[in-house]
């Protein structure tokens, strides 16, 4: 029996040694086996609210990304949980890891962290959206150290953003990872970046000429020199450059390298990655390696034309997007996220807006592969709903602001699909004048990035806040919050002869809808009512979008917004706290009409759609069928009778009016043929 339980025992050791070598390289990330190695840290946490008797606390088990406020903030009142946890872990050190270096890669805490190793201080963090990483080397101990994250999403002056219509959700809300790297090293310590930099400094059909320029973190030791590759997408080398580290005190290294007859980034149309390597060798041996993905594109906007991707217009419209999602707020999953993707491409959607902070790497590198061109912007956002203001003279919260910026444009310098970087969303004028700051801010841009273009979202007059950034955005919503639908063009026309030589979009423009709340009659509802039915936001981007596509100089439209989202405050429509100008609801299972109306027009692939089909309780006697259709001929069947066919107008919509409802049942059917492909919809309307 004794014996019996030796060998057990051997055989459950040799297991755990198995799964821990198989955990050791399951993070590697395609870098060989001499280079650094990557092990995600999601697993098993211990999660509780800190300043607690210690005899009381309840500690849960979670795994990450983690928020504590994903149903907690769906109350309708502002003041929900705003407060400090504690997550702990236990990071174990191998003897494997003797002589080498550890980090700690947080991808995102919201919105302050601070890093303990057991017990003791390592590092700080202000900022939710941005990631970060610190050095742990000097603060492990062999074997099982205690490693302490405590968070705070507390209300304060002194981190951006102060306020806005979204909720700031508590906890690691974004992965961990550990890094393992040599003494010597590609620095991870660079503004939470990757190290690497590549500056696209001049880019055509002909010829592409790239700056690379690599970090490095290196101690006494000579022999180092840096290799860099270039790929194609089929992994033939297409350029390369070495270059040896003679100065053991440098701390960078730049490698111009040329590509000729390259094949760029196109957009949609060619969404065409190269992968940049860069090696860093000692002795000739690799001891450390960092991939970038590279896509050659150079753009312009004009003021009266519009945007320009490698030389051709491209009309970029889309829409804002928050990292927030039913049950679980912003902590998702790269599922979610490209669950999402799924969505834009469907809508078909040839730009995003990526609101109100940057967002998670993986979903950048979905933009990248898919072609979709981005604003990316910093969370420095007006009050929206909320009292108070966005900005304050603080010392503290402008030190903030520049440092998420330089995270911003550092951690996602090399991603293709993003050419805008926003300032600011809907800051006031009513408190402290933020416009000298804004000009610093700008500044800062195009020191760090000169080549993308800078861009804001403003809500004011189009003089106020004009001259601070290369381009301008406005939040416009005729039709919901005042006006009417028809006066969005007439701003549009209005902006562009008050500012002719400042290039301008509509970053925002939407309703609020309920895919359950309908009407026959088309009448205004109360933006802070319960009522708001889903016809009206259809009207709404209907008319908003036929003046917005006649306007080529609004370089870009974006509706607000792709799904549903948080936002604590308010309580109107059918839930409170939720903004439910989606074009989709925020667990993501319903498409509003407004998406279908949308996919008619931004997407090629042949599709028809009936409009209203979920207002199946009929009171009047006759309807209008409304379909939306990028195909020919449709026909349409009322309980069985055949009536004309017709097909889609400039704005892919056909409309039968006056068709009779019989009392009770009324089954609905539209067919088109296309290509020799059948497309149909049917849905069923109950005449009381």
């Amino acid at each position: 029996m004794k014996k019996q339980t030796e060998i057990q025992n051997h055989i459950m050791q040799y297991k755990n040694f198995i799964a821990f070598i198989l955990f050791l390289f399951s993070g590697v990330s395609g870098y060989g086996s001499n280079g650094r190695q990557i092990l995600p840290l999601n697993k098993n946490w211990q999660f509780y609210f800190a300043y607690n008797f210690e005899q009381n606390i309840q500690k849960q088990k979670v795994n990450l990304p983690h928020t504590w406020n994903a149903a907690e903030t769906l109350k309708g009142v502002a003041n929900y949980d705003r407060t400090s946890a504690i997550y702990e872990n236990t990071l174990n050190v191998t003897d494997a890891m003797k002589g080498k270096r550890l980090f700690l890669y947080f991808e995102g805490a919201n919105s302050v962290a601070t890093v303990l190793l057991n017990n003791k201080f390592v590092d700080e963090h202000k900022g939710g959206y941005t990631g970060f990483c610190v050095e742990i080397t000097n603060f492990v101990k062999p074997g099982a150290n205690a490693l302490t994250v405590q968070v705070s999403n507390a209300y304060r002056l002194d981190v951006i953003p102060l306020h806005g219509d979204f909720n700031v959700y508590g906890g690691i809300h974004r992965p961990v990872s550990l890094i393992i790297a040599d003494q010597d090293c590609i620095s991870p310590l660079d503004h939470g970046a990757s190290g690497v930099y590549i500056s696209q400094e001049q880019v055509s059909a002909q010829s592409a000429r790239i700056t690379v320029l690599s970090k490095l973190s290196v101690g006494n030791d000579r022999g180092l020199s840096l290799k860099t590759r270039v790929y194609d997408r089929e992994k033939n080398l297409v350029a390369s450059s070495v270059v040896n580290i003679t100065d053991v005190n440098s701390r960078e290294a730049r490698q111009d390298i040329r590509i000729s007859n390259p094949r760029l980034w196109n957009g949609k149309a060619d969404p065409y990655l190269y992968t940049v390597e860069v090696c860093l060798l000692k002795n000739d041996q690799l001891i450390d390696q960092v991939s970038q993905s590279l896509g050659l594109r150079f753009f312009e906007v004009d003021p009266d034309k519009g945007f320009f991707l490698n030389g051709k217009y491209l009309d970029l419209y889309g829409a804002g997007r928050h990292e927030d999602l039913a049950g679980k707020g912003s902590a998702l999953s790269d599922a979610d996220h490209d669950s999402d993707m799924e969505l834009i491409k469907e809508l078909g959607a040839t730009a995003m807006r990526l609101t109100h902070y940057p967002q998670n790497k993986h979903f950048y590198d979905l933009c990248d592969r898919n072609g979709i061109v981005l604003w990316s912007e910093i969370p420095f956002v007006g009050p929206g709903g909320y009292t108070g203001a966005g900005y304050l003279k603080n010392k503290e919260l402008e030190a903030n602001a520049r440092k998420m910026l330089i995270e911003l444009i550092r951690q996602n310098y090399n991603h293709p699909s993003i050419c805008f970087w926003g300032m600011f969303n809907e800051l006031k004028l009513n408190y402290d004048d933020p416009q000298p700051f804004i000009k610093e801010l700008n500044a800062l841009a195009k020191q760090e990035d000169p080549g993308r273009l800078t861009t804001l979202a403003s809500n004011l007059e189009p003089e106020e806040f004009n001259g601070l950034t290369d381009l301008m955005g406005w939040n416009k919503y005729y039709g919901w919050y005042g006006g009417n639908f028809d006066e969005v063009g007439k701003w549009a026309d209005d902006a562009h002869r008050v500012l002719p030589l400042t290039p301008i979009s509509v970053s925002e423009y939407g309703a609020g809808a309920s895919p359950f709340k309908h009407t026959e009659t088309l009448t205004k509802p109360a933006p802070a009512g319960r009522f708001h039915p889903e016809e009206w936001q259809t009207a709404f981007h209907e008319k908003h979008w036929e003046a917005l596509k006649q306007r080529p100089f609004v370089w870009g439209k974006f509706v607000w917004v792709l799904a549903d989202f948080g936002s604590s405050i308010r309580t109107e429509g059918d839930h409170n706290a939720i903004n439910d100008k989606g074009l989709v609801t925020y667990d993501r299972k319903i498409k509003k009409d407004a998406f279908y109306f949308y996919k008619a027009n931004w997407n090629p692939e042949p599709m028809l759609y009936i409009a209203e089909q979920r207002n199946n309780v009929r009171h009047n006697k006759t309807a209008t069928v409304k379909v939306f259709c990028n195909a020919g001929m449709v026909s349409l069947w009322v309980n069985g009778k055949v009536y004309q066919k017709k097909k889609p107008d400039g704005l892919k919509i056909i409309l039968w009016e006056h068709i009779k409802l019989q009392p009770g049942k009324n089954t609905i059917l539209v067919r088109s043929v296309t290509g020799g492909k059948v497309l149909e919809d049917s849905c069923v309307w109950n005449q009381m």
